[in-house]
């Protein structure tokens, strides 16, 4: 009989984490899958044959300020608003989903049962954040590539302004960028709570309160562009911020309302008027300077959920 030798150096292979993710989670990926193609669908719809009918209808009875909505252009616009609706709702849907996957996995013993099979709880966290979040990725380009189709169409003169919150999230990186939060603050909520019901609960709490403060400070993440004139002047399709008087010194005060009155205006050295805006060429700055802040959190919550993570299983 022939011994066999076995070389005692030969570690066994390290388990496939990703394959385990993707086995234990199906259920919700698959349901993104069909969120992702749903979407796509509408969009694909109302930029081409969705597109064209409520282009002929609008052509044919809207004209002037007369204008009846037809079937075919309630649902082209139903179409449009419904995706924005979606891609907007995408981050809390990613954060609760983490929050709620991580704080079960924990109170259930789960985790620790993989960080028995030569999975390391910084690769166990790592991986069950990162397969998903880059199918989320993935999916959300794709969305907010077919939503950017869309909107530069512009096949109906329906009110859709670039500038619109829903809009504004969904047609750039944001739309990326913000379910990538999600992730990291689902994994440091899930760490948290440790229920899942609760950690859902925080992750949700947490993203809106993000999201919030970001939409409330956007206008001024990239400086106004100003236009002064005898009157409040500016262009069409216009983010208008603030807006006052301007004195003989090109000082700019708050407009003392005189109207008409030229002794008012005299009283208050009154010469014109300014308004503060962002036109449609501001769109990216912003765009990219409230993803650039997103990012960043995305990495100071992660950081804060590995080191959390790392404390306890010292």
């Amino acid at each position: 009989m022939t011994a066999l030798a076995v070389d005692a150096t030969v570690r066994p292979r390290p388990a496939r984490m990703w394959r385990t993710v993707l086995r234990l989670h199906r259920a919700a990926l698959i349901g993104w899958a069909v969120l992702v193609a749903a979407v796509s669908g509408f969009l694909l719809w109302a930029y081409g044959p969705g597109g064209n009918a409520a282009r002929v209808d609008w052509q044919r009875q809207c004209t002037g300020d007369m204008c009846s909505w037809s079937n075919a252009i309630s649902l082209y616009h139903a179409a449009y608003t419904v995706a924005e609706m979606v891609i907007g709702w995408v981050p809390y849907l990613v954060a609760a989903w983490a929050g709620a996957v991580l704080a079960r996995e924990l109170e259930r013993g789960t985790a620790r049962l993989a960080w028995t099979q030569g999975v390391s709880p910084t690769r166990w966290l790592a991986t069950t954040l990162a397969v998903p979040a880059a199918l989320v990725t993935a999916g959300s380009t794709l969305m907010v590539l077919l939503h950017r189709l869309l909107f530069d169409a512009h096949q109906v003169p329906l009110s859709w302004s670039w500038w619109n919150d829903e809009t504004f999230t969904a047609n750039g990186t944001l739309a990326v960028a913000y379910p990538l939060l999600g992730f990291a603050v689902g994994a440091l909520a899930g760490q948290l709570q440790r229920h899942a019901l609760t950690g859902a609960g925080l992750a949700i709490a947490v993203m809106a309160l993000v999201d919030t403060t970001l939409g409330f400070v956007r206008p001024h993440l990239w400086p106004w562009a100003t236009s002064t004139g005898a009157d409040y002047e500016t262009p069409r399709d216009v983010l208008y911020g603030d807006g006052g008087a301007v004195t003989s010194t090109g000082a700019h005060i708050a407009d003392p309302m005189c109207r008409a009155s030229e002794k008012c205006l005299k009283a208050h050295d009154v010469t014109g008027f300014y308004s503060e805006y962002h036109p449609a060429s501001h769109f990216w700055p912003l765009q990219l300077v409230e993803t650039g802040i997103a990012l960043a959190l995305t990495a100071l919550v992660l950081a804060a959920a590995f080191t959390l993570l790392r404390r306890r299983t010292a």
